[in-house]
């Protein structure tokens, strides 16, 4: 069983088979309303992809990733309340608060073409400005995440103000404008948004994985990992971490726009601190550095929070502290890390069974779990001997 449970395909795949089953089986079973939500937890996994490429390969911990999510969305939700409008007309709030005619900002934003490309050109560039006036500066570490934060902050007190020009705190209803006259919030449009998430994901799943191979991956590593070094030997890291937080800032874009059109609106509450320190907690649980397990991280923890908010809606709070107090404390390197290091037969060994069905290739195991395996094997052996000797 063991050798089972540690066999490298196995613990390679296993995550990406669970996902593709799901994509493929649960459309079929699920209700519209279940359905839904998977599409929405689906959208957030592609943020979560970002924090990983920027917080699990290049060491930067963004606590701000919800100003890009909400500008995404905003961008969409704001195509679809004119979509929706006959010319000339304005959307309904503006009517409340005085307002007589489009505001410049909003005129661009008929086109789709437009809306197509500020969806995450946007973020990405907003993304790419503070992060060059930030990185030009060599402001990291907790620094970094302190600024990001009181970033999101800013963000989010001017949106909530913002009342006659985007509807302020109340946000802008996207279930029931349509699009190419199909009802958003109608359970056809909403299966089809599913399936379009599910492309999308595997979509920015392969960017990542494009980005964390071959030279540049191995810079972002670097500096990860040792920054002065990396810059002693000639590159610029803050070339690349202004690259890569734009596109974790464009990545956020995607991710807010579809969860907006799943979730039927978009508001200030996208720049909430809780929602942003949440979607750091999705990449710790699953797995940081392994991309997939981001992806894992966002949506089971998302859907864990639903069915137990459902039935004991005070307690998820805890629920999800301890989350995070397991994975500091015991699964550092979360879920999938704990998966690919052979966790399951590390666990078997744990409960004691048979030494023989203990034996790990080696090739497919981390040199911390080698150690740990020769140092059982090493004691078992002296413990025989010992037991020889006695008779």
């Amino acid at each position: 069983m063991a050798d089972f449970f540690s066999s490298r395909t196995l613990r390679r795949s296993l995550p990406w088979l669970v996902i593709v089953v799901a994509a493929l089986v649960l459309p079929a079973v699920l209700p519209p309303f279940r359905l839904n939500l998977l599409g929405r937890f689906l959208s957030l996994g592609i943020v979560a992809l970002g924090i990983d490429l920027i917080w699990g390969y290049t060491g930067m911990l963004s606590l701000g990733q919800g100003i890009f999510f909400a500008l995404g969305g905003y961008a969409l939700g704001m195509y679809l309340q004119l979509d929706s409008l006959e010319p000339g007309q304005l959307p309904e709030f503006f009517g409340l608060y005085g307002v007589k005619s489009l505001p410049a900002f909003w005129q661009p934003f008929n086109s789709p073409v437009f809306t197509f490309f500020a969806i995450w050109v946007i973020p990405a560039l907003v993304a790419g400005l503070l992060g060059y006036l930030v990185f030009r500066n060599r402001i990291k570490g907790v620094y970094f995440s302190i600024l990001t934060q009181a970033a999101l902050l800013v963000f989010f007190n001017f949106f909530n103000g913002q009342q006659k020009l985007i509807n302020g705190t109340n946000g802008l209803k996207t279930d029931t404008a349509q699009i190419f006259g199909v009802l958003v919030g109608s359970d056809g449009m909403q299966r089809s948004l599913f399936w379009i998430t599910v492309v999308l994901v595997i979509g920015a799943w392969f960017l990542c994985r494009w980005l964390t191979t071959g030279r540049f991956g191995d810079a972002l590593v670097a500096i990860r990992d040792d920054e002065p070094r990396l810059r002693f030997t000639g590159y610029n890291p803050t070339a690349y971490k202004t690259v890569v937080f734009a596109v974790a800032g464009g990545l956020a874009g995607i991710s807010g726009a579809l969860y907006t059109v799943q979730s039927g609106i978009v508001s200030p509450q996208f720049m909430a601190v809780p929602f942003s320190i949440e979607m750091v907690i999705w990449v710790a649980v699953g797995g940081r550095g392994t991309l997939v397990g981001a992806i894992l991280g966002a949506v089971l923890i998302n859907y864990a929070k639903s069915l137990i908010s459902e039935q004991l809606p005070e307690t998820w709070l805890f629920i999800q502290g301890g989350l995070f107090l397991l994975v500091v404390t015991a699964l550092p390197d979360g879920l999938v890390g704990w998966w690919r290091q052979g966790g399951p037969a590390r666990l078997i060994a744990m409960v004691g069974l048979p030494q023989r069905s203990l034996t790990y290739p080696a090739l497919d195991l981390d040199p911390d779990v080698q150690a740990e395996q020769s140092q059982f094997d090493a004691k078992g052996s002296g413990s025989q001997g010992s037991k020889g000797g006695a008779q």
